[in-house]
């Protein structure tokens, strides 16, 4: 498979509306490999690595679909990009190593499910992207120098990518986070690593998540810094092609059901990017809701056509404090700048704190189900879709899912008090919060960071 940026125009079809399994790099272009777009993070005409195709699904593989497991699942959703850089046994050891923890979908309420992804180590669902990723540069990096792996996180991110690359060998990593904008639990997964002599770093910048994004983004386009550095944020497709595999897991585990909505909390916008994907490899799913807090520059281009980044508000859903979503070059890609495209896969769902917090009461009284503030934007835009006029391709018989992406216990200063009484913390929060908290803060400039490359 070779891959090429979103830089690279794409042809349309005679409809309007583009096929990606039709797709091709324009005449000069260059293309790439996986292991070169995956060690390159972000491409060097600035624009993020996409696949040249998709392959669709057969009609045998959708049939067997519901009888195979997570690690055949995740080893046929990947093989198609890594054809003839890792052959498919490594691939499968890869993919049963890292994803060695469940993702059920839990029936919520009648006809809508949750799909859990928050039991991996960091009990967030960026576990998926980052632990495959982890071991895709393990096996794939030649070099013999350290390759050092920049990420900003809103949150969740980092910890996950500092879990994932953490004693793994020739890679060192640098996490920038925004000092003050995470909560206590995700500051201490950020920080265990800091007082160890390690190969993971976290920096508190004096910032939002946007001033940390342009960072990295800044350093990538540094040849002098570049030369050292990938990115482990979703701008680097090695950590969002994974992220593919759980939406077909969810339709494998729905067995012979219609197709799926799913409605996805979005922030950076890869995650929704990923669902995208595997709709358009054939996996039958129905369309999907963008579920944003108050940053919602998405769902308001949705509803005017005019896409307008703004800083970055702070919400109780600190990951989806995102202003200015990197991934939404992939989506306007994926679909050639086509709205009304987009409209019918994709609608767009803001909603407030005050929303938030009610859901999550209500939600915990009537269904006995605790949602962290990300689940239950989720989960409130797929009611808002079901009860709305858009929901034109989803009947009652259609189930409804909604990504769960955190375990509540991630954000017991937002949720305890709404439920009103303590949450049990799962053994990985309990390690974390006793391990020393090391906070190292930095200034939001280029040399700041620079000194600690």
């Amino acid at each position: 498979m070779r891959f090429v940026t979103t830089r690279t125009p794409r042809p349309s079809t005679s409809s309007g509306r583009p096929e990606l399994v039709e797709g091709h790099p324009a005449p000069g272009t260059p293309s790439v490999s996986f292991a070169h777009a995956l060690f390159d993070g972000l491409a060097p005409d600035g624009g993020l690595y996409v696949p040249e195709s998709i392959e669709a699904w057969s009609t045998e593989d959708l049939a067997a679909l519901s009888s195979w497991s997570l690690g055949a699942i995740g080893t046929h959703v990947l093989e198609p990009f890594l054809r003839g850089e890792l052959g498919r046994d490594r691939l499968r050891a890869i993919v049963d190593e890292a994803l060695d923890f469940p993702m059920p979908l839990v029936e919520v309420e009648p006809g809508i499910y949750a799909l859990e992804l928050f039991h991996g180590p960091t009990l967030a669902f960026k576990d998926v992207g980052a632990r495959v990723m982890a071991r895709l540069m393990a096996a794939l990096y030649v070099g013999d120098d350290h390759l050092t792996v920049l990420v900003a996180t809103s949150g969740d991110t980092g910890g996950a990518v500092a879990h994932a690359y953490h004693n793994v060998r020739r890679t060192k990593v640098v996490v920038l986070y925004p000092d003050g904008r995470v909560s206590p639990t995700q500051e201490a997964q950020l920080t265990m690593f800091n007082g160890e002599d390690t190969n993971v770093r976290a920096y508190a910048v004096a910032g939002n998540f946007d001033d940390c994004q342009r960072l990295v983004k800044t350093a990538f386009e540094n040849p002098v810094l570049a030369a050292r550095l990938t990115s482990a944020n979703s701008i680097n497709v090695g950590r969002l092609l994974p992220q593919m595999i759980y939406y077909a897991h969810a339709v494998a585990q729905l067995g012979a059901a219609p197709p799926a909505v799913f409605s996805t909390p979005s922030g950076n916008f890869g995650n929704l990017t990923a669902g995208l994907m595997m709709k358009r490899a054939g996996v039958p799913i129905a369309s999907f809701v963008a579920a944003t807090n108050a940053n919602d520059v998405v769902p308001a281009y949705l509803a005017t056509g005019r896409f307008e980044p703004r800083a970055s508000i702070r919400t109780v859903a600190n990951a989806m404090d995102v202003g200015n979503p990197s991934n939404f070059d992939r989506l306007m890609w994926l679909y050639d700048g086509h709205l009304d495209a987009i409209r019918r896969d994709v609608t767009g769902s803001r909603h407030a704190d005050d929303e938030v917090r009610e859901t999550i009461r209500r939600v915990y009284q009537e269904r006995g189900y605790l949602l962290d503030p990300h689940s239950a934007i989720a989960y409130l835009g797929l009611k808002s879709y079901v009860a709305s006029g858009f929901s034109r391709t989803f009947s009652r018989t259609n189930p409804a899912v909604f990504l769960a992406t955190a375990h509540p216990a991630k954000f017991a200063e937002i949720v305890e008090p709404i439920i009103g009484h303590p949450i049990p913390k799962p053994k990985p929060l309990v390690d974390a919060i006793a391990s020393p908290r090391h906070i190292v803060r930095i200034d939001a400039t280029m040399d700041a960071v620079a000194k600690h490359l």
